[in-house]
């Protein structure tokens, strides 16, 4: 028997805490007693924490009663984990995990992991939208942007939310094969492995500030016409700079290249026609500055992870 222990809380987020519990509570329903998943919730006391969704919870044991020989040692994401000093936790955490066999953290849990410095030397992931932020603040790990979660020795960290879900999948089919991960993946009605890891959800760009400095200005050019033709020359002339002094500008105020910036603001311009419309390919293309369905398809797939005629199948309003 497998023990899996999740830490609660105050403000911690309940589908971190629930999705991967789930996987290994149905895996249960196909193993052998002797082999079943022991669940296991532990938090500072065994008063009842409550959820940021306002639902509360009663941990089993407390920090003190968590046993040694824990299998899979988890930290939760929510507000609680990046908005809130933990500091019993963060003194607790190195010697717990060092007590088990694996740990890691889903979402933004790995703000968590950060403040006890269990992420120094480490690959780690979380949520797209705090990868910055988790890299500024622990400039010794290595966060990774792309996938859905990542392994690194003993750690496991995920991408947002649902991603506990694929990560919990992959334990479960290193300790008792993929037939048994899919089966439960079929429960829960979710797939084995996501196309794409976290780029498709998340934004390439910031929002295109129009307060009329002269990047600015670019910026909202560009975002304006897309479909045009744009050179460093173009753009200088729309900024009233020189080439030279144009691109360093930018790149100081952008953190990209005004190319790395064009290609960025066409891709986002594609998605929102994928999204919306039921445009041919060869005329999204030609909108969004690629020129061909056949340019705009090998850029996309690269960037995003997936063919604009999946992504349209995933994410399409229509």
């Amino acid at each position: 028997m497998k023990t899996v222990a999740m830490v609660l809380y105050s403000d911690v987020l309940m589908l971190d805490v629930s999705g991967p519990m789930e996987v290994f509570s149905i895996a249960n329903r196909f193993l052998a007693p002797e082999h079943h998943y022991r669940l296991l919730t532990v938090a500072e006391s065994r008063e009842p924490i409550r959820s940021s969704c306002g639902l509360k919870m009663l941990a089993d044991l407390t920090l003190e009663e968590l046993p040694a020989g824990i299998d899979l040692l988890l930290v939760p994401g929510g507000p609680g984990a990046y908005d809130t000093s933990q500091p019993t936790l963060s003194a607790w955490l190195p010697q717990a995990a060092g007590r088990a066999r694996r740990h890691g953290a889903i979402c933004t849990g790995a703000f968590l992991l950060g403040n006890a410095g269990l992420l120094d030397g480490y690959r780690c992931t979380t949520h797209w939208n705090y990868l910055e932020r988790l890299a500024q603040r622990f400039p010794c790990t290595r966060v990774e942007a792309e996938q859905i979660y990542v392994v690194d020795r003993n750690l496991i960290t995920t991408g947002g939310i649902t991603a506990g879900i694929d990560m919990a999948l992959a334990v479960l089919g290193e300790d008792h094969g993929k037939e048994l991960a899919l089966e439960v993946a079929k429960v829960l009605l979710v797939v084995m492995k996501r196309q794409g890891g976290q780029a498709p959800f998340a934004p390439l760009l910031a929002t295109v500030l129009r307060d009329g400095s002269a990047i600015a200005r670019v910026q909202a050019y560009m975002a304006d016409h897309i479909e045009e033709p744009f050179t460093i020359k173009r753009m200088a002339e729309l900024a009233a700079m020189s080439p030279r002094n144009f691109a360093r500008a930018f790149q100081r105020e952008v953190k990209l290249t005004p190319m790395q910036y064009l290609q960025n603001a066409r891709i986002e311009h594609v998605r929102r026609l994928l999204e919306t419309t039921d445009l041919p390919l060869k005329v999204v293309a030609c909108r969004s500055g690629f020129g061909s369905a056949r340019h705009l398809r090998a850029v996309f797939s690269e960037r995003i992870g997936m063919t604009p005629s999946q992504y349209r199948q995933q994410f399409s309003t229509n």
